[in-house]
């Protein structure tokens, strides 16, 4: 059994990538888009005079707050380049916790050897790729209570 499939079954519920199925991509969301490497990356929160911001490699990515650098910070470990973000802002501080416990618990679980790592960041990444980073915007298609009565 590869080091990866004993990592997902041990985790199960815990697995990244179901986290990321089960309580981002059905929800309403927001596609984001990272230009960074498809590898395993060192990502580290800044907080600078102009606020938070995420640095991979040599890039900065400006963040409106600590919790959207914590939940982005998780995929750019992986090097996901395109992903899911919730839109409702209330849920991402929750749903960053889940992600980096899954992390680090994977990474434990890795046994840290070198090889064994690098199988796990590509297959959390191929899985996280595959579930896919759904539309640039949410659509607004619901009824609300301003629109009931309207036409058009």
């Amino acid at each position: 059994m590869k080091i990866e499939e004993k990592i997902r079954e041990t985790l199960s519920d815990d697995w990244l990538p179901h986290v990321y199925k089960t309580k981002v991509r059905l929800q309403r969301t927001r596609s984001v888009h990272l230009n960074i490497a498809a590898r395993e990356n060192k990502a580290e929160i800044l907080y600078t005079l102009l606020g938070i911001e995420l640095k991979v490699g040599r890039r900065r990515f400006s963040c409106p707050d600590l919790a959207t650098a914590r939940y982005l910070r998780v995929f750019a470990r992986i090097g996901c380049h395109d992903f899911a973000i919730p839109y409702d802002i209330t849920q991402i501080s929750g749903i960053a916790d889940e992600l980096e416990t899954s992390w680090q618990r994977s990474l434990v679980l890795a046994e840290g050897k070198p090889s064994n790592r690098t199988a796990l960041v590509k297959a959390l990444r191929s899985e996280v790729n595959a579930y896919g980073p759904g539309d640039p915007m949410p659509l607004f298609d619901r009824e609300t209570r301003q629109r009931k009565g309207e036409d058009g």
